[in-house]
């Protein structure tokens, strides 16, 4: 199974810029045309939270016209820039999408079941999972120990080391520890936010934050850093799952560049 992640796509009402610098809505569309134009298809795409900027209706009915233009199944969580009850409404038509509260959900229609987290506080930047979340979680996970799992949500539940993204990080991720540890069949645990690739491993798995389709989060560790971005090469991840081998990540950086040449 190939699945295709893509996250923080941040977009915005028609003719307006992400932080008036990225084409964020044109930069969706040319992820979703490299994803229709990998060598070999996605079975599932998921995108990881900040799918608009603001949370405003207006946003999320064109997230909706670019996303009709994708033709492999999908599935989405809110980030910290969504807001909840309009993101419900804009994908009322899911059925995997639950009718009230927080938007956490499980779709186990293909090899590996999909376990989403709603991370979000409304009102707020950083991310936190309540114990209802968490039970949810626990039973949700128990339901099948052996099937290969992805558990997926917004924030990356540790530290990315740069200081004035952590102050909008996942409180209390040692609580979700406690949880993802309990399983081993959980094989990543995937996020979005940081607008950067990260890998840790955590909980007895990988956690990874994947890049974003418009800005790149400067590297920036020193404490008191100016918070700053970069135009950098968009990118997406693909993580490719085989039974018997797990399952292997990828970036694919999204534009026009010169070759492909034969290897030498």
């Amino acid at each position: 199974m190939l699945i295709a992640q893509i996250s923080d796509t941040h977009v915005r009402p028609q003719g307006q810029l992400y932080h008036g610098v990225a084409d964020s809505n044109r930069m969706l569309a040319q992820a979703i045309a490299h994803l229709h134009a990998l060598d070999r298809r996605p079975d599932l795409v998921l995108l990881t939270g900040d799918l608009v900027d603001q949370g405003l209706a207006d946003e999320y009915a064109m997230a909706r016209a670019l996303l009709a233009e994708l033709t492999i199944p999908y599935l989405v969580i809110p980030g910290n820039h969504d807001e909840r009850e309009a993101f419900r409404l804009a994908f009322a038509d899911h059925a995997w999408l639950p009718a009230s509260g927080p938007l956490h959900y499980c779709v186990d229609d293909h090899p590996v079941r999909i376990v989403a987290l709603d991370s979000t506080v409304p009102g707020a930047h950083h991310g936190a999972i309540d114990a209802a979340g968490l039970d949810w979680l626990h039973a949700t996970l128990a339901a099948d120990r052996a099937k290969p799992t992805l558990v997926v949500l917004h924030h990356p539940p540790f530290a990315s080391g740069i200081p004035y993204m952590d102050q909008y990080a996942l409180r209390a991720p040692e609580r979700l520890a406690q949880v993802i540890q309990q399983f081993d069949n959980i094989e990543a645990v995937l996020c979005g936010h940081m607008h950067r690739q990260m890998l840790r491993r955590w909980a007895g798995t990988v956690a990874c934050a994947c890049p974003s389709t418009t800005t790149e989060i400067a590297l920036r560790l020193q404490p008191g850093a100016r918070p700053a971005s970069y135009m950098a090469p968009p990118a997406c991840m693909l993580h490719l799952w085989n039974a018997g081998q797990g399952m292997v990540s990828h970036t694919s950086t999204i534009g026009d560049f010169e070759g492909p040449f034969d290897f030498a």
